[in-house]
């Protein structure tokens, strides 16, 4: 597996080595120890997956402390610009944002370390797409960002009229009307 760097610290892009042949491909999808060689320690207790259609965009989605998440994302099938905003208050990067193609194709992961917003965009006509967390969901710690706040200046390679928010994501409020959770 290969680590790459992003703009923002902490945040990475892993590529995992790919084996092809005539009857296919083979990869590791994730081995505790190579992770925690590259990354660090990452205790993952719960595996997710969501199945969407083009225009969908799921965020911008985060879990206050103490039950803060980290995440591992990938897409298995389709395609879709996975996102993270830095919501870390007193951070150099605070508000900027890192995004990544994840593919069936690319086979790329994101690791997004607590203190982000996450989101992705669906650019496929469907697209399943997984995620390990470092810890349980807790509905009474959920908090998010609007995705489409002009200041964090995203974007979603989507035009206006395809974009599908749910009720309760066109609800999250702007950067500026936002109090973060993640004080330093």
């Amino acid at each position: 597996m290969e680590l790459i760097d992003t703009a923002i610290d902490g945040v990475y892009i892993l590529k995992p080595r790919v084996f092809t042949d005539s009857r296919g491909y083979f990869f590791e999808s994730y081995s505790k120890r190579v992770f925690e060689e590259k990354v660090g320690r990452v205790d993952f207790v719960q595996d997710n997956e969501s199945m969407s259609r083009r225009g969908v965009v799921r965020g911008l989605h985060f879990q206050a402390p103490p039950f803060a998440q980290s995440k591992l994302v990938r897409c298995i099938r389709g395609r879709v610009l996975d996102v993270v905003v830095d919501i870390r208050v007193g951070s150099p990067t605070y508000g900027q944002h890192i995004a990544v193609e994840l593919s069936d194709e690319n086979k790329l992961q994101f690791f997004i370390p607590k203190g982000f917003a996450h989101g992705f965009a669906v650019l496929s006509d469907e697209a399943v797409f997984q995620y390990k967390c470092d810890e349980y969901y807790h509905p009474e710690a959920e908090g998010g960002l609007s995705a489409l706040d002009p200041a964090l200046g995203i974007d979603w390679r989507l035009t206006p009229s395809e974009i599908l928010l749910s009720d309760k994501d066109l609800r999250n409020p702007s950067l500026s009307s936002f109090t973060s959770p993640f004080l330093p």
